[in-house]
């Protein structure tokens, strides 16, 4: 393994596996995981979905290139007990929000499945370029976690056979989730077409073996560096090379002159509507939940 700082909590790495034509992103959430968590007061299933959300984001996201470059993912269902759970990445800001029914939640216990609380949802996952290329992929939310929908997406629209581990837990000193994401790209990250993937290459097959030996308690540990997790499950490979991403915050972008920016964009009646009885436009932000006062 190349010389290289070591990488902990809140930072993205990336790594790449040359002999094998894989690559690869992990990330431990812990500061940047309980900002986010705590703009709202979440019941303990939500804060575990947003989280496995946040790091799957985060992930996704890292794959991306350029300081513009954006990937949103949106799980929604018509009827489910979560309305609308969303999280977007760009250039290491993360930031993510859930909408549930919390009467119908309370009655579900402390671990339902993903089942019970989408019922027959989907997950949309945008990929923005640099260059403002924007592809999308929709696939529905089946399986035992988001975790598994995001590898179906990567199988259905890129054709990229795609290995995703999630782990989390809450403890005496907050909330920490980490995730491991391995790809094979047998011809090249570059491009779009990658048909003759197969899930039976012999070195995906490979990879996806020694990846998914990973435990949750190695992916959680703080002791250990992400560099540390990486040689551990590919030490006897030819070559692995470790690649420094992006330093993680809480990425709301949201600001009284971005509202304003934008309530001017409305014809003059539709701005009037907005005002209350004191005539300030109140504009809520779910990422953060702040609310900007504007008196254009």
């Amino acid at each position: 393994m190349t010389e290289t700082i070591e990488t902990f909590a809140d930072n993205l790495m990336g790594f790449t596996l040359p002999a094998r034509s894989a690559r690869g992103r992990m990330v431990r959430m812990e500061c940047v995981l309980d900002q986010v968590l705590s703009a709202h007061d979440y019941p303990a299933p939500i804060l575990h979905l947003l989280g496995e959300a946040l790091v799957l984001g985060t992930l996704m996201g890292g794959l991306l290139k350029g300081e513009t470059a954006q990937m949103t993912m949106q799980a929604q269902t018509n009827g489910g007990i979560v309305k609308l759970l969303v999280c977007d990445y760009r250039a290491g800001a993360v930031r993510g929000y859930a909408d549930f029914d919390g009467e119908r939640l309370a009655r579900l216990g402390a671990n339902p499945s993903l089942k019970a609380l989408f019922g027959e949802g989907y997950l949309a996952i945008t990929f923005e370029t640099e260059g403002k290329q924007r592809y999308q992929g929709v696939v529905p939310l089946e399986g035992d976690s988001l975790a598994e929908a995001c590898e179906s997406y990567f199988s259905q629209s890129e054709q990229i056979p795609t290995l995703i581990r999630v782990a989390s837990r809450a403890g005496a000193n907050g909330r920490a989730a980490a995730g491991l994401l391995v790809q094979h790209l047998p011809e090249g990250e570059e491009g779009r077409e990658r048909l003759h993937t197969r899930l039976d290459h012999p070195d995906w097959e490979h990879v996806a073996v020694l990846a998914g030996s990973i435990s949750h308690d190695e992916l959680l540990d703080p002791r250990l560096s992400l560099e540390a997790i990486a040689w551990r499950l590919f030490h006897e490979e030819q070559e692995v090379l470790v690649q420094a991403g992006a330093a993680l915050s809480r990425g709301c972008r949201c600001s009284a002159e971005h509202y304003a920016t934008i309530i001017a964009r409305f014809p003059a009646d539709e701005q009037e509507a907005m005002r209350g009885d004191n005539g300030i436009i109140a504009v809520d932000c779910a990422f953060c939940s702040r609310t900007f006062a504007l008196s254009i």
